[in-house]
């Protein structure tokens, strides 16, 4: 077995490791979502907290780590008797992104719950992390539906398993820690808000603190036992600590004063819920326990601002987020009482040098500067690649109109891509259309299918009593049909021709519309961009919207109008993304005026590139970006060599007179 890297030993990161020993004092916080690049020591101070975690008791030969001192009544290996018992150290499980829904809550064996009515029970990763740490890296990745059975069983403090009305429910309460980079992609507002804390954290840009960083991985790699034994006295004293601070946050009073600051904080960020104050008010009290008082003080209102608000207030994938520092201060003073402000100017630690004191917040160089930063900077900063030159003609870039509700536009056929919100798709989940023989594990039974099959056979297997007697053959898998999660690839003709001021401002608007649609399906995005004589993939695809949202913002315009260009780009991209992820169906969506200018026969050399996506299937939607009182009709002519749609600005609306909700349709009725 490894030896993991000392916690105390992380450098930096203040906030992060705070947060993770908020939370190791008072599981009741609700876990930790650390976001931020990646080599920023994430996954390493995760890892390292469960040294730290106090040894637990738990009943002798009990599956489920049932405490002895007081048993779940209603554990599966129950009831357990007064009897021989044990203690070990917390357990620290990790989710992997692949896990299946059985790997995560447990397995219930069908044949012999339907044949004998016994429930044979193989606990699952959540019975494993009971009363210890449950850690989801790239927590943004894993499926909608893990997420939200992972989040409930937090929240309700057990798991249920169900499988045809047979059920098994046991305790699971642990610590949940993901982790995540925001450039992979952004979960939901409402998922986020499950999560007690989030923390942003960023690699440092003061040399000696990077050479530290570097001096004591390279120490550890070389003898981790050695490094392990030279950090033991700085890992006892925390462990010790958190103990102490454990006892001592029963004793800790939130007085009304530190009440209405909380209470009047979350109203004044306009925050959602209630959620938000109970996590303040739960991770001021374990503030204050960590620092050794039995009273919250004003500071400590001010860190749980700062560690519970951030992520709650993000309403789409476009919100920055991060908090107010100056308005959080006048909205403490203003609301600060006798009762609530005990003395701002005392340093509410005893030890001020421990780890992870209350007092842990980035220092300015250190400050996250966003998620779309990165994304935002132009390629040739980023590559040293020059940009196609627009000529004279180059205009700044426009800004973006407002968003608006976009109409579904999705894929036609049934797909077999991962879970989303758009296409039609065979899932794990959704409305039952049929029933086949399981290829390996029953996950889904489909019962009257399995009555059916196991039913002829009764008198030849010497069915005496009232049970059926069922065999592994008679089981019957059910298929369901659900939604997908497309590749929406966005091809933006950003030429001359579109360089209008309001006409841009409008096109991008559209895009941005369509961005946020995406993310809220669960899509995977790319961009696609031609003007001068070439075109560029701008975003390669990538489940981050926000970071297509910022390539839109900075992207210029002007020159001529390489449409060929443009879509033999698209069409390496999606070949290239089809060998990585050949599941996963695409749509692309051509954002022109249909104009094609430059080279020789650009607009047949245009015809002959569409053509490309109608052989090989590919849906498309052509947005027609055409306006004035002569319209010539070209974006409906390119639809139609493509194999699909064409739509206008308006009628992309979803609340347009068109409003319908339209599929992208092969339209060979044109051939």
């Amino acid at each position: 077995m490894s030896t993991p890297f000392p916690f105390t030993a992380v450098v930096g990161q203040e906030d992060l490791r705070l947060a993770l020993l908020l939370n190791a004092v008072s599981p009741a916080v609700g876990g930790v979502l650390v976001r931020g690049e990646k080599g920023t020591a994430k996954s390493t101070a995760v890892r390292a907290l469960s040294a730290l975690m106090p040894e637990v008791d738990v009943v002798s030969g009990c599956r489920f780590s049932c405490d002895p001192h007081s048993p779940d009544p209603g554990c599966p290996d129950g009831p357990h008797e007064p009897g021989a018992s044990g203690s070990r150290p917390a357990r620290m499980v990790e989710l992997p992104v692949g896990a299946s829904e059985d790997r995560l809550v447990g397995a219930l064996d069908i044949e012999r719950a339907l044949a004998e009515g016994v429930k044979a029970f193989e606990p699952g990763l959540l019975a494993d992390a009971h009363r210890g740490i449950l850690y989801v890296d790239e927590v943004n990745l894993l499926h909608d539906h893990l997420v939200d059975l992972l989040l409930d069983a937090a929240a309700m403090g057990a798991s249920y398993v169900e499988r045809e009305g047979v059920s098994v429910r046991h305790a699971s309460k642990f610590l949940l820690v993901g982790t995540m980079n925001p450039e992979e992609g952004e979960l939901r507002p409402q998922l986020l808000d499950r999560f007690g804390l989030t923390v942003e954290v960023s690699a440092s840009r003061e040399p000696d603190q990077r050479v530290e960083v570097v001096r004591r991985r390279l120490a550890h790699d070389d003898d981790p036992a050695g490094f392990a034994a030279r950090w033991a006295d700085e890992e006892a004293a925390v462990r010790a600590r958190i103990v102490a601070a454990r006892e001592l946050l029963p004793s800790v009073r939130l007085g009304d004063g530190a009440l209405r600051q909380i209470a009047a904080t979350c109203a004044a960020f306009e925050v959602d819920g209630m959620r938000a104050d109970i996590v303040m008010a739960r991770t001021a009290t374990a503030l204050a326990a960590w620092a050794g008082r039995t009273d919250v003080l004003a500071e400590d209102v001010r860190q749980a601002a700062l560690l519970a608000l951030p992520h709650r207030r993000r309403r789409n994938p476009f919100d920055a987020p991060g908090l107010d520092e100056d308005k959080l201060d006048e909205t403490l003073e203003e609301f600060g009482g006798p009762d609530g402000d005990g003395g701002g100017d005392d340093d509410p630690d005893p030890d001020p040098d421990g780890p992870g004191g209350p007092g842990g917040q980035p220092e300015p160089d250190d400050a996250p500067q966003g998620d779309g930063d990165a994304a935002a900077r132009p390629e040739a900063g980023e590559s040293g690649e020059p940009q196609p030159s627009g000529g004279a003609g180059e205009q700044s870039p426009a800004r973006a109109a407002e968003p608006f509700r976009a109409k579904v536009l999705s894929v036609p056929g049934l797909g077999e891509g991962a879970a989303g919100r758009r296409s039609r798709a065979r899932t794990e989940h959704g409305r039952t259309t049929g029933a086949r023989r399981p290829q390996g594990a029953l996950t889904k039974l489909h019962l009257a299918a399995t009555v059916q099959a196991a039913a002829p056979h009764q008198r030849a297997r010497g069915r005496s009593g009232p049970g059926l007697v069922v065999r592994r053959d008679d089981l019957r898998q059910a298929t369901r049909e659900g939604r997908e999660g497309n590749l929406v690839l966005f091809v933006v003709d950003a030429s001359g021709s579109m360089a209008a001021r309001q006409r841009m401002s409008a096109v991008k608007g559209a895009v941005l519309s369509l961005l946020l649609d995406a993310y809220q399906r669960r899509d995977k995005v790319g961009l696609v961009t031609f003007r001068g004589s070439a075109a560029d993939v701008a975003l390669p695809p990538t489940s981050s919207v926000d970071a297509a949202a910022a390539r839109l913002e900075s992207l210029p315009t002007g020159g001529r109008t390489p449409l060929a260009a443009g879509l033999l780009r698209a069409h390496e991209v999606l070949r290239v993304e089809r060998l990585r992820d050949p599941a996963r169906r695409a749509l692309v969506v051509v954002v022109t005026d249909g104009r094609a200018t430059g080279g020789p026969e650009p607009v047949a050399l245009a015809g002959r590139a569409a053509r490309l996506f109608a052989a090989e299937g590919v849906a498309s939607v052509v947005v027609d970006c055409e306006s004035g009182p002569v319209r010539l009709g070209l974006a409906g002519r390119l639809a139609g060599e493509l194999g699909g749609t064409a739509v206008t600005l308006d009628e992309l609306r979803a609340d347009s007179i068109a409003g319908l909700v339209k599929d992208v349709q092969g339209n060979r009725r044109a051939a």
